[in-house]
């Protein structure tokens, strides 16, 4: 059986051999103001991702995930630390990001390949460049033959699929991942796990996913961080261990199986699981 390493939650990787960090979160804390007082978010974060990690996100409904999400993709400001982004410290939306939601957001009147073609525009990028990139990723994700088809004329798995697409279109180095699946059938969600995994493995980005779905951070993540009820914190990270590439079947093996059980136990000893 593969070892399960438990990282306690303020542990950095200190290596001289490690990778690059791409993602650096320090002391990162967000209350929000409201008229009835202040709601704290987040207690202080640290936490290190490394250049082509995958890293997954669970927790409790509440506990600042999404927060954390957004402060990462500078749109929203932290009350304490910072977010640095290949050394830079994140101050605004950067460039080198894709962000991909629970919803897809697609515009219907625009055409899959003007959809995936939005941030280009946005951007003012090279438009013949970002074409042919755009046409690859479509072909990559399997809607080569549905670029010109309208968002209403797709099912859900193939929306999410050019969001993604949409996502990556402008080649960022990070893409961030917001419950990305969670409005989709069991089935559905199964199949986009293993395309976001053949995604991650052929284009090496740098991933952040937030899920409800402890089995599907396992059968992603290098690396699973859990956080606690709000004001979130990190309670606790662990490395998955197994092998890549992974199909379905690997959910059955006995350090999968351990692994969602102590991440579960997480949220049963608080009396709830999401």
């Amino acid at each position: 059986m593969a070892h399960l390493r438990v990282i306690p939650k303020n542990e950095l990787k200190s290596e001289a051999s490690a990778p690059r960090n791409m993602i650096e979160i320090r002391n990162l804390a967000k209350t929000y103001r409201t008229r009835g007082g202040d709601v704290p978010s987040l207690r202080p974060i640290n936490l290190d991702i490394t250049d082509g990690e995958f890293v997954a996100v669970v927790g409790p409904s509440g506990c600042g995930k999404s927060t954390l999400l957004k402060l990462v993709a500078g749109l929203i400001r932290p009350t304490e630390g910072e977010v640095q982004i290949g050394g830079v410290a994140v101050r605004e939306p950067p460039d080198d990001v894709g962000i991909v939601f629970q919803s897809p957001v697609l515009l219907p009147w625009r055409s899959v390949l003007r959809n995936v073609m939005m941030p280009v525009e946005v951007r003012k990028l090279d438009r013949e460049t970002h074409l042919a990139r755009a046409r690859k990723l479509l072909s990559m994700a399997g809607l080569e033959d549905f670029q010109n088809k309208y968002p209403w004329q797709l099912s859900g798995g193939m929306q999410q699929r050019t969001a993604i697409c949409r996502a990556l279109v402008h080649d960022p180095k990070i893409v961030l991942m917001d419950e990305p699946f969670g409005a989709l059938d069991a089935m559905t969600r199964e199949r986009m796990n293993l395309e976001l995994q053949r995604i991650h493995h052929e284009t090496g980005k740098t991933i952040l996913l937030i899920t409800h779905s402890i089995p599907e951070a396992v059968f992603l993540a290098d690396r699973v961080v859990v956080m606690s009820e709000r004001p979130g914190a990190i309670a606790a990270i662990y490395d998955v261990t197994l092998p890549r590439p992974r199909n379905l079947e690997i959910m059955g093996h006995p350090t999968f199986v351990e692994l969602t059980q102590r991440i579960r136990a997480h949220f049963y000893a608080r009396g709830h699981l999401d």
